[in-house]
């Protein structure tokens, strides 16, 4: 065999056996994709999405949809330099390095469980951004978990403590303790009404200077205690993304207002319980999914107007929110045919 021959054949040799490695060996990337869209006045698997009992509701009609993102890849898959380079040239998906989705050690399983536990708490506080939209009581429970060592709170207060009142004024949605003590300034006391074994205390602590910002130095658990039960059912999605969707969700079905007249509307947006609208990751491949179902309006966080830039899909009207009560005034200014506000 010719020296030329053999040089074919080693480089042949090579070339194939990078390409195993390359169809073997899996890429430090994640793909995000277009995932499920549900609608929150609809049903899953033969339930309705938002099931309330203890309450009277009236009957919807339209899409207020959640949407999500799906992804492939992550550690311990087999998400190699192809798979890479066909989602790169999708234009409704996006690469991505692995380490923007999971934490050094972390698993697709670990990440799943974060997911749904996120997924649990956007519910209960999508629920308590809808009754105190709609003024319906409820208790705003802000438990302690922890202090910080050498903070004023440390020593003072307990694990299992829960926070009452700041200077008198009760704890709410509409103002929870964290909100009511940075309206102090740094180095000012602060009066806490704290209910520790059944009983309620005064603790007077003095606000540390953190970077400008007035701090106690404790870590706290928000919880609500409802008048009604309110259950949601999305299945094994998880995140904290759709709780401004479950939010109008339950406004549209326990008043009679009709928030979407018979449109399809999709959002998006994680939810404070005083009804602030949060910014959130996938919105390219949201909007993507929220147009393939159907959508028309797509709810849209504020502070996500710039990562929809050269993205939106053709047929899809941004509505740009950033509170609960703008997303109901944008929808029923819809509904008028009124100017509303866009990204």
């Amino acid at each position: 065999m010719s020296r030329r021959s053999v040089t074919l054949l080693v480089a042949a040799a090579g070339v194939l056996i990078a390409l195993a490695v390359a169809v073997i060996a899996p890429v430090p990337y994640v793909a995000l994709t277009p995932g499920p869209t549900l609608n929150t006045l609809g049903s899953l698997s033969g339930k309705q999405l938002i099931q309330v009992s203890g309450h009277r509701t009236y009957p919807t009609d339209g899409h207020l949809n959640m949407v999500t993102v799906s992804f492939l890849g992550g550690p311990g898959t087999d998400f190699n330099i192809f798979a890479a380079l066909s989602s790169w040239l999708n234009p409704h998906d996006a690469v991505v390095p692995e380490s923007e989705i999971f934490t050094p050690g972390q698993s697709p399983q670990q990440v799943a469980k974060v997911d749904t536990e996120e997924m649990a708490s956007s519910q209960q506080t999508a629920t308590a951004a809808a009754f105190c939209q709609l003024r319906i009581a409820f208790r705003t429970v802000e438990t302690v978990q922890a202090t910080i060592k050498g903070m004023p709170a440390a020593g003072v207060l307990r694990p299992g403590d829960v926070i009452e009142a700041v200077d008198g004024t009760p704890v709410s949605c509409r103002a929870d303790a964290g909100t009511l003590i940075k309206e102090h300034s740094p180095g000012t006391p602060v009066l806490l009404t704290i209910l520790r074994d059944g009983k309620a205390i005064p603790v007077r602590l003095v606000t540390a200077n953190v970077q400008g910002e007035p701090e106690i130095g404790v870590e706290l658990a928000e919880s609500f205690v409802f008048p009604f039960s309110v259950t949601i059912n999305v299945g094994d999605i998880g995140g904290p993304s759709a709780g401004l969707m479950f939010a109008l969700g339950l406004i549209d079905k326990i008043t009679p207002d009709n928030l979407t007249g018979g449109r399809f509307i999709a959002g998006t947006g994680e939810i404070e319980a005083n009804g602030t609208v949060e910014a959130i990751g996938g919105i390219q491949q949201k909007m993507a999914g929220a147009r393939a179902a159907g959508a028309t309006i797509f709810l849209t966080p504020a502070s996500n107007c710039s990562d929809t830039v050269g993205a939106v899909p053709a047929g899809l009207r941004l509505v740009k929110v950033s509170t609960l009560a703008g997303a109901i005034a944008a929808l029923d200014a819809l509904k008028a045919g009124k100017p509303v506000p866009s990204c």
